[in-house]
């Protein structure tokens, strides 16, 4: 019997040393990175988003103004906005911030672009895209294009070139195919934005909805274009009358104190809950960088940019994980002290501890869904991280924590109830 405990003690020690090792592993790959033959893992600050406020970028503000025939109406500020967002969804930056402002103006703020000429031809043109005959008549616009890219071809002389391929809606293509029948041996002039960016000769008629616009400089225009084309054109004519460049040592700037400070804060959590938790405070501490590595994976898996509110959000949940660590000891030793065993007391102080820890979490998350769904920009930024850190805090203190514990009692290695802090 007394063979079965110790090896049974043995194992419970190894899988706890296992298991730091694995989590220290992890830790050093999503932080740090390795290659794997042609294969880069981990490296969070390579793949995650970060925001206007710490790569630098355009911040522009765009007004919509009226004309004789059509006035700015809510509707078309909003299918302005959805438009500008495929436009710069189209070139894979950084998430870009769209929000309103009155009723009359749109904010953009577009992340690790620089250019400001860049950005407002990006989401400023209008991409009106016309087939003229020579005789000036217009056979079909951009409305008639169902899917536009930009690609490389090769022509009958062996070169490659950049072009932009264009498929045409079924009305589009009857169109089509009525016109390079009629202007056999004549040219269509391509425009856009009453600018002729091609002018090929119809040497045959097209009739399966398709067509090249060559005359392209290179592939990174070709895609430009193809972007444009594919947002269609603006429901409004919009003015911009703000352009601003965020610099990015500005924004690196940001980004270094703020993981600077994170770092001092966790550093000094840590140093807290050893002193005053001793061996429990161990475990809270391996159940934190636990809560860190989860956090950090699940933020770039969705995609979440990061901005300086989000990094708050959090250092704040961070506090909140160890504030709930801080109540189920307190309850372990509330438990220990009526003379119970340390295993009867580690799981009657996590049942006595969840309901407080759930109702403090729970008005949390309410403030933070409040702050997602009515505020724009970084405060939605820092609800997000918010409630996905609340969540992983609730799942590492309620969860993670009590096995670990368990699997340190178990190994008997330290038997003295002080050890624990109790």
């Amino acid at each position: 019997m007394s063979k079965q405990k110790t090896n049974s003690q043995a194992k419970s020690g190894m899988l706890l040393i296992l298991i730091a090792l694995f989590i220290g592993l992890v830790g050093y790959v999503l932080f740090n990175g390795v290659s794997v033959g042609v294969y880069d893992i981990g490296n969070v600050s390579q793949n995650i988003n970060y925001g206007l406020d710490l790569t630098g970028g355009v911040n522009v503000v765009l007004e919509a103004q009226a004309t004789d025939d059509e006035a700015v109406t809510a509707e078309k500020i909003e299918s302005a906005m959805l438009t500008i967002r495929q436009r710069i969804d189209t070139l894979g930056v950084s998430e870009p911030t769209i929000t309103k402002q009155g009723d009359n103006r749109i904010r953009v703020s577009i992340p690790s672009v620089s250019d400001q000429e860049e950005a407002l031809d990006l989401i400023g043109k209008t991409a009106q895209l016309e087939f003229v005959g020579p005789d000036g008549t217009v056979i079909l616009t951009g409305k008639d294009v169902v899917d536009s890219k930009g690609v490389m071809q090769t022509d009958s002389s062996g070169l490659e070139k950049a072009v932009v391929t264009l498929k045409f809606s079924e009305e589009g293509t009857k169109l089509f195919a009525d016109a390079t029948q009629k202007y056999i041996g004549q040219a269509i002039q391509i425009k856009l934005d009453d600018e002729i960016i091609s002018s090929p000769t119809v040497n045959v008629a097209i009739t399966n909805g398709e067509a090249v616009i060559e005359g392209i400089g290179d592939i990174e225009e070709a895609g430009n274009l193809a972007s444009l084309i594919r947002g269609g054109a603006l429901p409004v004519k919009l003015v911009p009358i703000e352009v601003r460049t965020v610099g990015p040592t500005l924004g690196q700037n940001s980004l270094d104190k703020s993981i600077y400070a994170g770092m001092i804060g966790i550093a000094l959590v840590l140093i807290f809950m050893l002193i005053f938790y001793r061996g429990l405070g161990i475990i809270a501490d391996l159940a934190l960088i636990i809560f860190i590595i989860i956090f950090m994976i699940i933020l770039t898996a969705l995609n979440v940019t990061l901005t300086l509110p989000g990094i708050a959000g959090l250092i704040l949940t961070i506090g909140m994980a160890v504030d709930a660590n801080v109540i189920i000891f307190e309850r372990i030793k509330e438990e220990a002290r009526l003379g119970k065993s340390l295993l009867t007391a580690i799981d009657n102080g996590f049942s006595r501890a969840f309901t407080t820890i759930l109702d403090s979490n729970v008005t949390t998350l309410i403030a933070g869904f409040v702050l997602f769904f009515l505020g724009s920009g970084s405060v939605q930024g820092f609800a997000v991280t918010l409630i996905l850190g609340i969540l992983v805090s609730m799942f590492t203190a309620v969860v993670i924590t009590k096995q670990l514990v368990i699997l340190l009692v178990k190994t008997e290695l330290f038997k003295s109830n002080s050890f624990y802090g109790i």
